[in-house]
Order: C-alpha cells, then structure tokens, then sequence
C-alpha cells in the first residue's frame, strides 16, 4: 500500500633602555586585574531589541500596554542533531528578548518524533544554550504534554474539527491540488465528513495499535478553499514506523506521536508564552497555529517571524554532517572545520563573538545569507580587544647572536596587550633566538624588510636590533638550517640602528622552560566553494583538500603559563565553570575548576588567534587556530 509520507515541519608605553629603537605601540605595566580590561568595541549590547522589528513585535504586546504581566519566550529544538551557527540566532532572539524585558524564556525540547531523538543531543542542546551565557526558566519537553495533547485531540474530534484519514500519500497530493491532481480544485478526503463517534472510536484505535504506519491519521477539519496550504488539514496525529515507536521519555506507551503543527502552539499556550518568535519558514503556520488555539478555545501566544541565519561555504544539515564524519573528511561534530555550535567551541570562538555578530546583523523579516569571512571578520574585532598577546612561531629557524656571551640573559618586559589592564610580562632574550622561518630570506631585495644578509631587523620588544651576517644550509637539502647574526647595541651609547620592520621571536631558556614546544593546527575552509551543494557531482567533491595545516615543532613563549593560568580568555558568563553548592544553585562560595581548555586564548602576535585544542595533554600542548589576524594572511 503507497501510504501517507507526514511531515514534521512545513516547509515553505617603558622607560628606555640605551636609547633602543622605537618599538611598536604596547604599554608595559603592572598586573592589575583583568577585569578592568575593555570591552569589545561591538555594537550596542542588545540593540537589536532596542530598535527595528524585535523591539516592534514588543509593542504589540507589551508590558506598558497592560496585555501582559511578564515576557515568556521559548527556545524549542527539536533533539535529533547537534546545534549549529544558524540555531545562535535563535537562542540569542529567544533568551534575548526575554532578559531584555526581565522575562523569562523555556528550553523546551520539541521531542514529539522518537526517530533520530539521542540524550547526546539533549546533553549538547542544554549545554550549548549555558555556554552562550543563558539560563532558561526551566527545561521543559513537549512529551510532558502528551496527555494533554492526547485529551484535546478527542476534543477537537468531538467538536468536529478533527477526523481520521486512511487515505494514501497520492491521494491527500491531489487533494491539494498536486500529484495526478495537479492544477486541478482541491478537494475533501472521503473521510472528512465521516461521524465524529466514528472518527473518535477510530483514533483510539490508532492509539490502541490495530493501525500500522501510513494506514490512519489524525487529521484537522480547516479549511480547503484557503489560499495558505497550512490551511489544509494538516496532520495532527501520526503512527511512526515500529522501529521508531520507543520513546526515550515515556518508552513504550504511545503508538501514535503528535506532529508539530499540533503540538507546537499548543505547549506555547501551556507554557504561557508571550511572545512565539521563530523563523519565516513558519510564516504561513501562524493562520493554522492561530486555528488551533482558536478552536479548543486556549490561551493565543503572539507568533511572529524573523529572518534565519544562513551562512555560505559550508554545510549544516545532519545528514551531510554524518557524511562528513562517516567518510573520515572530519574527525567528528565539533570537527574545528564546522560550523556546528560545539565545532566553534573547540574552535576557539568566543561564546561572545557570536552574539556579538547575530547582534550586528540585526534582527529583520530577511534572511540574512552570511559569507564565512564576514563571520571572521567579527571574530577577529572581538578577539582583538578580549584576549591577551605572546609570541609563536610557527615554523622555527634558528638565529645565533655570534658577539654575545653563551650565557647572556636579558628578561625583556612584555605586556600582554594594548590594554594596560592586562598587565605585562617578563620573558628571557638570549643567545639563541627562533624566528619564523618565512622571516627570512637568503637573498635580499629592496622590498624586503624581514631578515636577509646584510639586513637589520628589530625583534619585537628585545631591547636592541639584529643583523644578519650569515646562514648555514643542509647540504642535502638545500634548506636553511641556521642564522647567525650580530647584536645591535653601541658600544659607545650612541644611536642604535633603526630598523624598519620587527619581527617576533622565541628565545632558547631551559631554566625558564623556553620554549614552550606545540602542534598547531591550522584550519582553512573545509569547501572550495561558497555553495558545496551545487556542485554537480555532490558536495564531497568540493571538499578543499588544504582545509587542515598542520605545523608540529610550532614554539611558544612562556608567557604562555600566566595565560593558562588566567583563563578563561575573556572570562565570560558562559565559560565561567563551577562548581554548585549541595542545592545546585550557583553560589558565591562555589569553587572554580579548571577552565575549559578553548578558554585558554590568545593572540600570536603577527601570525593568528590561537586556543588550546581538547586533545592536548600534560606531555604534548595542541593549539588550533581560531583566525587569522587579517583576511590574507600573505606577508610582504
């Protein structure tokens, strides 16, 4: 038998020292604390609801008006999948708009299908609402509500709004004018006017177990001649298939579910919901979400929509993510080269960073259709002002300071930014310095302004320059293996050189565990294209095989340690974790535990923002590359 196929979703400055260079900007201080550090010079905290369409849709049922006591929103996921990019504006609409208000908003899990339903998601979903920095009024599932759904079905059946459909999926398409009906009236089900008693004893029949999938559903009675086909009569109830019946809530008890177009609006009405905010997509399910609630005469939420978030050169679906994953493209869901929530988050991303940008985009009907760089873009100005600054190297080549002493040591004092909130730092120069080996080059030109023979360079904050006197080479090779160089300092006081570019640096220092040894990863694009999906061969085939760099011998100041040390980088509610008291309620004696290891920030100067990777461990320090420090990272 061809049966009905039941959508869940409709789908429509340092005193000087010899007279040294000038460096760079950089203010060098004391430690004070770092909470005095600026903030992102982002837009306007919470702007979006303060002006245009959120702050309109507030008007129309607002406190001052007396039409409510307290704004109740929701944020309702469905838990079959890992969240991504497109659900942080969501979250942020959602908790925004209630905080904004003092109100209070729901994390309720819309957990009416049992098919692809996993804890995993449920454990994920909660977490990466907390890690955002929102705390819902109480985490609530629409299988809480299966009872009552269940009883108001039978009312809407007894009120004649409601019937039990046996038709097949060809069949209920060319009732709506599709299939073999196409361009042809709409028309009833044979079943739409069958007696209530019946459709009622038939329902509960359906609930009883004598139907199997596709051969009766629970239909509502709207209205046929309506242009809006969420006007249709749509599904209310459905029997899934056997393999997918178990409920990991209510286990065996239900062998009928209720669809979202039933139970939606009506968990709204439960919960006391002020304000239904979702996206456009569901538009034309407000006249049906108005019907319902309508009909069974219950409280009416306000539903209104705004434009979703969609970001080009990746994918975001679950079923290509698995493929991902299945076919060893990525690792896993919180691969860095994803765009899933938890992918960010290993990523390094700041929970901030991405409210910040669903802020600056603002809130409209439109759809707003990001390119991944303008994502960057964001990422990088919040970073910018809310991280601290050391020195890495990526790929070392050694540079030896011939006319100093084997045991020379200079502790240079560091800040850590601009900022002198976040306090400076003191790090070893010696003998034996590495730079980055794209610093140098053998042979020198007049555009060149990095190490070459002959060529003077400042090191960044070191208290005078370097010039290059000569290099050794693997003979097999042909590569650059060393660098020898002079010290800059006057031996009579006068003025040292004055370079024209500075470059960063790691100087050798067992004594104070310099350098620090890393792997660093990398991350490009995972596509070559802004849309994988239209490649005509799949969108495997646009995968980029450059999407991961690896640089295994990458070396860290050991600056490094204060920053561990200090995280979380910046030390955001969402990253703040701790400890809960016997109640499990946060409290002020709550004992902080070990940041996350994403928390743990910074920028290498000159190369790109990094984070700690997950998989690091005590003998082995992995770092991943959050972004770049511009768009091209080419050097001149």
């Amino acid at each position: 038998m061809d049966t009905a196929s039941i959508p869940e979703r409709p789908k429509a400055p340092k005193a000087k020292k010899e007279r040294p260079p000038k460096q760079p900007k950089g203010t060098t201080t004391s430690k004070p604390k770092r909470a005095e550090a600026a903030k992102p010079a982002t837009a306007e905290a919470q702007s979006m609801f303060k002006v245009g369409f959120l702050s309109e849709v507030y008007q129309e049922r607002s406190l001052e008006s007396g039409a409510i006591r307290k704004v109740v929103t929701r944020f309702p996921p469905e838990p079959n999948g890992f969240l991504h990019i497109g659900h942080s504006k969501a979250i942020a609409i959602n908790f925004g708009f209630a905080k904004q208000y003092d109100g209070e908003c729901y994390l309720r899990f819309d957990d009416t299908n049992p098919k692809g339903e996993e804890p995993q998601y449920f454990a994920a979903i909660e977490e990466m609402v907390e890690w955002l920095g929102f705390k819902p009024k109480r985490v609530t599932y629409s299988s809480d509500n299966f009872d009552r759904l269940y009883a108001l079905a039978e009312a809407l059946i007894q009120k004649d709004r409601a019937y039990v459909c046996h038709c097949t999926k060809a069949e209920i398409m060319a009732q709506r004018g599709g299939g073999e009906g196409e361009g042809k009236p709409r028309y009833p089900c044979a079943h739409r006017d069958r007696p209530t008693a019946e459709s009622l004893a038939e329902f509960r029949a359906m609930r009883d177990g004598k139907y199997e999938t596709g051969e009766a559903a629970l239909r509502m009675k709207q209205n046929l001649d309506d242009g809006n086909p969420q006007m249709w009569d749509l599904f209310a109830y459905r029997i899934p298939d056997k393999e997918h019946r178990t409920h990991h809530r209510t286990g065996d008890k239900w062998r009928i579910y209720p669809t979202y177009d039933f139970t939606h609006c009506l968990c709204d009405s439960f919960e006391g919901i002020t304000h239904s905010l979702c996206t456009t997509e569901f538009e034309l399910s407000r006249m049906s979400y108005e019907w319902l609630c309508d009909e069974l005469e219950v409280y009416k939420p306000m539903q209104r929509e705004y434009g979703r978030l969609n970001v080009s050169g990746t994918v975001l679906s679950k079923r290509k993510i698995v493929e991902l994953v299945n076919r060893g493209h990525v690792c896993a869901w919180d691969d860095p080269r994803l765009y899933t929530l938890i992918a960010l988050r290993r990523r390094g991303v700041p929970p901030g960073a991405i409210l910040s940008f669903v802020n600056e985009l603002g809130v409209t009907k439109a759809t707003s259709n990001i390119e991944l760089k303008r994502f960057e873009t964001s990422i990088r100005r919040y970073l910018e002002l809310t991280v601290p600054r050391l020195m890495l190297v990526l790929e070392p080549l050694a540079v030896i300071i011939d006319d100093l002493d084997d045991d020379h040591l200079e502790m240079v004092d560091v800040p850590f930014s601009k900022d002198p909130a976040y306090g400076s730092h003191t790090i070893p120069f010696t003998k034996t310095v590495y730079i980055e080996r794209s610093d140098f080059r053998e042979v020198d030109s007049d555009d060149y302004f990095r190490l070459a023979p002959g060529k003077t360079v400042g090191l960044l904050k070191a208290p005078f320059p370097i010039t290059c006197t000569s290099f050794d080479k693997d003979p097999a090779t042909g590569e650059v293996t060393l660098v020898h160089a002079k010290y800059e300092k006057p031996l009579d006081g006068s003025e040292p050189k004055k370079p024209k570019s500075f470059i960063h640096w790691v100087a050798s220092s067992p004594a104070h565990n310099s350098p620090l040894k890393a792997t660093v990863r990398a991350f490009n694009p995972l596509f070559k294209s802004d849309n994988p999906a239209a490649h005509p061969d799949g969108f495997l085939a646009d995968i980029n095989p450059g999407s991961e760099n690896i640089y295994p011998n990458a070396m860290i100041e050991s600056g490094f340690e204060e920053i561990r040390r200090r995280a979380p980088w910046p030390a955001e509610a969402g990253e703040r974790v701790t400890k809960t008291d016997p109640n499990g309620q946060n409290s002020d004696a709550a004992v902080s535990t070990e940041p996350r290891p994403e928390t743990i920030r910074f920028q290498g100067m000159r190369v790109a923002y990094f984070c700690v990777d997950r998989e690091s461990t005590a003998e082995e320090l992995i770092l991943n590359r959050i972004v770049s420090l511009k768009e091209d990272t080419g050097k001149e």
